[in-house]
């Protein structure tokens, strides 16, 4: 989300330098910045801080979901079922009903 939002102002900034400077100067400024962009030393830094991030982001989704398992009982139960998805009770479950009859539906 921080990145998207680094880009946009970056985005807007560019812009506006480049309206007022005229399209010449804006041309610079894009390339002067894919430049940056295409370095592999800033590459380097961008991949360890990403995998920095997804590792402090699976750290926290792993502790936010044993603070919901603590905390709503059926999400750390390992008695649910999974949902079939048809609406109906799984048939190893269900006693056959019989009618008056005697005759099962």
């Amino acid at each position: 989300m921080r990145y998207r939002m680094t880009f946009a102002v970056g985005l807007a900034i560019g812009y506006v330098l480049g309206s007022r400077a005229g399209r010449e100067r804006y041309e610079q400024i894009k390339q002067a910045a894919q430049r940056v962009a295409d370095n592999p030393r800033v590459q380097e830094v961008a991949g360890i801080v990403g995998a920095q991030a997804s590792k402090v982001v699976g750290k926290a989704r792993t502790k936010v979901g044993d603070q919901l398992q603590r905390r709503i009982p059926f999400l750390g139960s390992h008695e649910h079922q999974p949902d079939t998805g048809t609406g109906w009770p799984d048939e190893e479950n269900v006693e056959p009903k019989t009618r008056e009859s005697g005759i099962p539906y």
